[in-house]
């Protein structure tokens, strides 16, 4: 699976259930010069898990769930945030109507199949439902223009659907365990964006929360690869061209770092004040 409190460079770990007490943010109006209404925040949708889950005193039940950093991020970060658990991906078109932005959250392996190859023996069981789900949501996103930021497993998710594979478990590619030393827990590795990219105007080389053993391998055709990790490792892409369509393989979320998801925002914001079928008026 898997903006630091301003891009900390310090190797620091935290669980994946440390989650911070965060005071909710409030969503002022804007009062831009030359508005002549507020315009409210820009509605993100975001994706979600659908897996069992025990809570409370003895609920043990299927649950579609979500680490509370993904929307606390887009609250911070000036959007409004939605759930949008595993549905039928014929209704992702009128879900993303109704959207101005779009977060692909971490998770789970994606099938391998989607890629055409067999399961390596330290893949994930998939969830085809969560995957058909999604791909339909960014189909529908990039059709429409609709701002899209895809973290870890969304980034992959990104190659996938545009034609891309995946290295199954980086490990064997690079030698080392250092994107995901211990399960359950983020550490730090640096990266480097390529200059003149959209995600180099979002944020310098700098320490991020990683939390991964797989990786895009062939990059889908349409996409550039724009930053990397030291060993190589390609660990952000986006979609050329004027819709903001970003993928990032760190977890941004897991630092507190704003700087891709304030890029979203913004970019939603616009684009539903642009658009006559966007959600924000």
């Amino acid at each position: 699976m898997s903006e630091s409190r301003e891009h900390d460079p310090k190797g620091s770990t935290r669980t994946m259930h440390d989650l911070p007490s965060h005071d909710l943010p409030s969503h002022e109006p804007s009062d831009e010069p030359g508005d002549t209404a507020p315009s409210a925040p820009p509605l993100i949708g975001v994706t979600t898990y659908f897996t069992r889950a025990r809570w409370g005193a003895a609920w043990d039940l299927p649950a579609a769930l979500l680490p509370a950093d993904y929307p606390g991020s887009v609250q911070r970060a000036g959007g409004l945030a939605v759930m949008l658990p595993p549905d039928d991906p014929t209704s992702a078109p009128a879900v993303l109507d109704r959207l101005d932005g779009l977060v692909l959250a971490g998770g789970e392996d994606l099938d391998p199949a989607l890629y055409g190859q067999e399961p390596h023996e330290r893949a994930g069981a998939p969830v085809p439902e969560r995957d058909r789900w999604e791909l339909a949501l960014l189909a529908a996103a990039l059709e429409r223009g609709t701002p899209v930021l895809g973290i870890c497993r969304g980034m992959q998710l990104m190659n996938v659907h545009a034609g891309g594979t995946l290295v199954q478990h980086l490990p064997d590619r690079v030698g080392h365990d250092a994107h995901n030393p211990r399960t359950g827990v983020f550490t730090d590795h640096r990266v480097t964006p390529v200059a003149g990219t959209r995600t180099a105007s979002l944020l310098p080389a700098c320490a991020v929360a990683t939390h991964h053993h797989q990786a895009v391998d062939r990059l889908g055709p349409g996409l550039l690869a724009t930053a990397h990790a030291d060993d190589g490792t390609i660990e952000a892409l986006e979609f050329p061209g004027a819709a903001f369509a970003v993928g990032v393989q760190w977890h941004p979320e897991a630092r507190g770092d704003l700087a891709v998801m304030r890029g979203l925002v913004r970019a939603a914001g616009a684009a539903g004040k642009s658009s006559p079928s966007g959600a924000t008026p």
